[in-house]
């Protein structure tokens, strides 16, 4: 029960650090397009794309380090943890310098006729892309220092961390709408900044916290475990680095044959789907840690259903904000922003539904991690993803409208899925009826309920902020009825009433 404490600690953390992230994020993204204009944020998002692309990469790559940090912990093994600690530094600092090698060589070919962006802004926009270059070294040399953090579980650093980021990118949006210069330049250069004081901010915290942060390569090496982890890194690597590429070649291709408003419209969808995903990921990232601990004290049982209850948490927190968002997108969009780019309303409905269904499995590749046996899981997707890529370029050249490029992406979301639950059975022993009782059945029943319900003022009252907040009312009732009587199994049940009735008696002891 005390790391299940933990983890809701931790959690409640990162959840005050989402809150307040959340609006400030939004409303700069609103501040950026006023200030930017459709063209240059669209031109951002195609460009600095390098920015979403590299967060991919930054998870991915902190998820690996911590697994081997979390399961030394595990194995109680400290002189190990610096081992680990000294071989992740050198890793990340390599891969640093060949991840941006490549995008120094990719840069050239696409300011050479692959990316449509109008002739005024190339020089701008070339400007923005080698500052992303930069921000890219950064990101990568942050990894071991995360890892350790989220290793040991301190998500109070990470939470201050992230508001300080949050405020600072605030900041630049309040420049970027005042100043007479290039506003798309001085904005790229700031994000490149920011990505810098970040790194700078980890790195002397966990130096000066954890006592396994001493880098000293030549006291603490082990050629095995250098071995061990380069091809899990590697590995790992691959499956980012695809799924990486294939997202922002998406960008470029829908940039190709359609020009910097749709990237706009793609880029506010991706925008808010981060957003609304914020409360799975900090459940994520609390959690990822016990299941890997839990593995390197030989719990099996215990790491397979973490997992399942992760992934059912985390599809039911983005279930909790989508439907009414479903529902109400084009009012919401004309009230949010000041100028609503073509498609953004089509794009934002059906990413929801991507979105769904990758939730399904979002943990489970955090145990398959854990176990260690990632070659095939990263092998299936890249090939996934790499496909993705192809059948986007094939169906525009055919004529197809814009809104394929989320459908192809859900029929990839799918098949993903399918690719992860198969990896899950065979690396961790699931049992597909377990999943597709306690998962698929129950999920699906409580999804289609809180949308039939939450459909009524809808159907009863004009475009209002009275009907959105009837919405809101209709789809939270009935999400809290359902969730817990269709999709909590008796063991979740008897742990939130426990939970509730504590926090009961904890608010009655502090307010008398």
């Amino acid at each position: 029960m005390s790391s299940v404490n933990r983890v809701i600690r931790n959690t409640l953390f990162l959840y005050g650090k989402m809150a307040i992230t959340l609006f400030i994020s939004l409303y700069t993204t609103r501040l950026l397009l006023a200030s930017l204009g459709i063209t240059d944020y669209g031109i951002f998002n195609v460009v600095g794309g390098a920015i979403s692309m590299l967060g991919f990469l930054h998870a991915a790559m902190a998820g690996a380090t911590q697994r081997f940090m979390s399961y030394a912990e595990g194995e109680g093994n400290s002189e190990k943890l610096k081992i680990i600690f000294n071989i992740s530094v050198v890793l990340h600092f390599a891969i640093a310098i060949a991840v941006a090698l490549l995008l120094v060589v990719a840069g050239r070919f696409f300011f050479a006729g692959i990316l449509n962006i109008p002739a005024d802004r190339i020089h701008s926009a070339s400007l923005v892309y080698h500052f992303m270059v930069a921000s890219t070294v950064a990101t990568m040399m942050t990894v071991p220092y995360e890892a350790v953090l989220n290793a040991h579980e301190n998500m109070l650093y990470f939470s201050v961390v992230g508001i300080a980021e949050a405020l600072l990118k605030l900041g630049t949006a309040f420049l970027v709408m005042h100043t007479s210069d290039d506003k798309l330049v001085i904005y790229g250069g700031a994000m490149a900044c920011i990505s810098f004081l970040v790194m700078l901010s980890m790195r002397i915290y966990t130096h000066a916290k954890y006592d396994e942060c001493v880098f000293a390569p030549m006291c603490f090496w082990d050629k095995k475990l250098m071995k061990e982890m380069s091809n899990f890194a590697g590995w790992n690597l691959i499956g980012t680095a695809s799924g990486m590429i294939s997202g922002y070649g998406s960008g470029i291709i829908l940039n190709h044959f359609f020009g910097t408003v749709l990237n706009a419209a793609n880029g506010i969808t991706g925008q808010i789907n981060g957003q609304m995903l914020a409360l799975s990921n900090t459940m994520q990232r609390a959690l990822a840690p016990m299941i890997t601990k839990d593995e390197g004290r030989g719990q099996r049982e215990s790491v397979i259903k973490s997992a399942l209850t992760g992934s059912k948490l985390s599809f039911l927190m983005y279930v909790f904000f989508s439907i009414p968002l479903l529902i109400e997108t084009p009012w919401i969009l004309g009230k949010w922003l000041t100028t609503v780019p073509d498609w953004t309303v089509v794009f934002l409905r059906l990413s929801i539904f991507r979105v769904l269904i990758e939730q399904l499995t979002s943990s489970f590749g955090v145990a398959i991690s854990a176990v260690g046996n990632i070659k095939g899981v990263n092998s299936y997707k890249s090939f996934v993803s790499i496909a993705e890529l192809a059948l986007l370029g094939i169906i525009f050249s055919l004529g197809m409208p814009p809104f394929w490029f989320v459908v192809i992406g859900i029929v990839s979301a799918f098949v993903g899925c399918c690719i992860v639950l198969t990896q899950m059975i065979k690396c961790c022993g699931l049992e597909l009826n377990r999943f597709f009782k306690e998962m698929v059945m129950r999920l699906f029943a409580v999804c289609l309920g809180i949308f039939l319900i939450a459909l009524i003022p809808h159907c009863l009252f004009p475009a209002s902020y009275l009907r959105l907040g009837f919405t809101c009312l209709f789809s939270s009732a009935a999400y809290l009825v359902l969730v817990y009587s269709l999709a909590l199994n008796m063991e979740e049940k008897n742990f939130a009433k426990g939970y509730a009735v504590s926090l009961y008696k904890k608010s009655c002891a502090v307010f008398g």
